[in-house]
């Protein structure tokens, strides 16, 4: 039987660099504070820049970066900016993410294509352009890419949101098996609802504490109930035989 490793050193992301999308606020933020406390070295992407700075002052395993994840031409100077700040990247966290509007005959044409550039073409590209690099390095890495209970019920949410992030669960489905051969592992995370500033508003009205009732547990969740399963797919250590796979986190909403 093989040997028995302390939870600690499953966990120890030290030789990890990681870019964290939408790191600004709210999961991705998170996230960064999260991998950067567990030792990996993180560069922490967003629009909001001044946001990033304050982040970035609390921990010397951040690094603030500019990015528009819907920028494609920018991809590749920025993933070398990247590697400048802490080395090669070994682990990318596609969190960017946008809301869409309501039902598909009011939404216009422009929203629904600023919610697939940012939730499903920028995964497309960024975990393209990353994966490139690996190969060529000949180097292992991993990809969490954030989903959401939504892909799977429909009418929970606008259903260009709800579009998009099923398409990023078959996306993570499709990457994992075309990347597996070069040891590149790629994973999604599925939240329920989650207290951030793109959620707050609608948990606190009376739609929100009524769909609230209807989670078996009974509550929306925290960032921090997030944390595990961040840092069991960021592990090669924790996680070296998955990939390919979804984990809902969602108080057991999905089963309601």
């Amino acid at each position: 039987m093989s040997q028995i490793t302390p939870a600690q050193q499953l966990f120890d992301l030290t030789d990890e660099v990681a870019l964290v999308t939408g790191a600004s606020s709210g999961l991705g933020r998170r996230f960064a504070e999260v991998l950067a406390a567990h030792g990996a070295k993180v560069v922490a992407a967003a629009r909001r820049t001044d946001r990033l700075k304050d982040l970035a002052a609390s921990s010397a395993n951040i690094a603030p970066l500019a990015l528009d994840v819907t920028d494609t031409a920018a991809i590749g100077p920025t993933l070398d900016e990247a590697e400048r700040a802490f080395g090669p990247l070994t682990l990318l966290v596609n969190n960017a993410g946008i809301a869409g509007g309501g039902r598909i005959v009011d939404t216009p044409d422009a929203e629904w294509d600023r919610v697939m550039d940012t939730n499903v073409n920028s995964v497309w590209h960024l975990s393209r352009v990353f994966a490139q690099r690996l190969i060529a390095r000949k180097a292992g890495g991993a990809i969490i890419n954030i989903a959401s209970l939504v892909a799977g019920r429909v009418g929970m949410s606008s259903a260009s949101y709800a579009i998009s992030k099923a398409a990023v669960l078959h996306m993570t489905k499709a990457q994992a098996m075309e990347w597996a051969r070069f040891g590149i592992r790629v994973n999604a995370i599925s939240p329920g609802f989650i207290s951030s500033e793109m959620t707050d508003d609608y948990l606190a009205s009376s739609a929100g504490q009524e769909m609230i009732k209807r989670v078996p547990q009974r509550r929306s969740g925290q960032p921090s109930d997030l944390d595990a399963t961040l840092l069991l797919l960021a592990s090669t250590k924790a996680s070296g035989f998955m990939t390919g796979a979804e984990i809902n986190v969602d108080g057991g909403h999905a089963l309601a």
